[in-house]
């Protein structure tokens, strides 16, 4: 091919190429105005008709049935959103009752302890309602000075004692007599300044001068028996006439310069539940029940003597 004829195909190629893409920019230019002005008119449309819905009423005629063509969708969508917001709902609604039920749990535990101690309170002054009518009764020991003390140690099988919230402080001392309003406890067998250990008389180690008190010649020991609570009268010779239901009582000193009894006499100690005897038997066989029930204690008076009561 000529040389010439080379020359003019190429300047020819490259005027069209400049020619379309100067076309292509133009028409893209063309576009994005129509675009606009499309969008422009939109708003434009919309401005006027939100007017005229608000100043006339020309157009709720068109709004209704818009709405009804879009009544489907609004079901819909309220439908596809109702278990999201159930879920949130019931979610938020799980938290607070948790919340509710900590704080409820908190409020009730804390009434609950204000009950036990009022419950404990109230118990605790019928107790001691109970020992003051006692301590003010015509039985109560002559010659004595009480001293009222709160129970902090229960029995057990194996140690038939108590520990009370009171000693030397309080005028206690050693072989203090201790009762209830219910009958005979024990003795005091171990006193410090603030506490002091009460043997009760269901030890082995205790023993009472004992006498019926329907049968004032029915005399002798209470003494442990073969249960944890139980007691025994021993030392009543087979001539006494002692029966189920006689009250025992403490003996007290007998008098006449003999040895005194640390018990003051008239101290409840319990009923007669069984008697027995036999024929090779020189004592009659006699069974107790305690009027103290010694796994429950909570309060007792302690018996300090008058007159060395001032010198403690």
């Amino acid at each position: 091919m000529p040389r010439n004829r080379t020359v003019r195909l190429a300047v020819l190629g490259s005027s069209v190429q400049r020619a379309a893409a100067a076309s292509g920019h133009s028409q893209n230019r063309t576009s994005a105005l129509r675009r606009r002005i499309v969008i422009a008119f939109l708003v434009l449309v919309s401005l006027g008709l939100i007017s005229v819905s608000f100043r006339s009423s020309a157009l709720d005629s068109v709004e209704g049935t818009g709405a009804s063509a879009l009544r489907p969708f609004q079901v819909a969508a309220n439908r596809v959103a109702r278990p999201f917001r159930d879920g949130s709902g019931w979610l938020q609604g799980l938290f607070d009752a948790k919340a509710r039920n900590r704080k409820l749990t908190a409020q009730v535990e804390h009434y609950r302890q204000l009950y036990a101690e009022q419950k404990g309170a109230i118990e605790q002054n019928k107790h001691l309602q109970k020992l003051l009518r006692y301590e003010n009764s015509p039985s109560f020991p002559e010659g004595y000075v009480p001293v009222a003390a709160q129970v902090i140690t229960s029995p057990s099988d194996l140690d038939q004692s108590v520990t009370i919230a009171a000693g030397t402080n309080s005028g206690i001392a050693d072989q203090d007599v201790v009762v209830t309003d219910n009958g005979l406890v024990g003795q005091v067998t171990r006193v410090f300044a603030t506490e002091a250990r009460v043997t009760l008389i269901t030890d082995p180690d205790i023993s009472v001068r004992a006498v019926d008190e329907t049968s004032q010649s029915a005399i002798g020991d209470v003494d442990h028996g073969s249960g944890t609570d139980a007691l025994v009268f021993d030392g009543v010779t087979k001539d006494k006439t002692v029966v189920a239901g006689d009250t025992i009582i403490t003996a007290g000193s007998p008098g006449n310069g003999k040895l005194s009894s640390l018990y003051p006499r008239n101290v409840l100690i319990g009923t007669v539940t069984g008697v027995s005897q036999s024929d090779t038997d020189v004592y009659k066989n006699i069974q107790i029940e305690p009027f103290v029930d010694f796994s429950s204690l909570q309060s007792v008076l302690v018996l300090t003597p008058k007159q060395s009561h001032g010198s403690r």
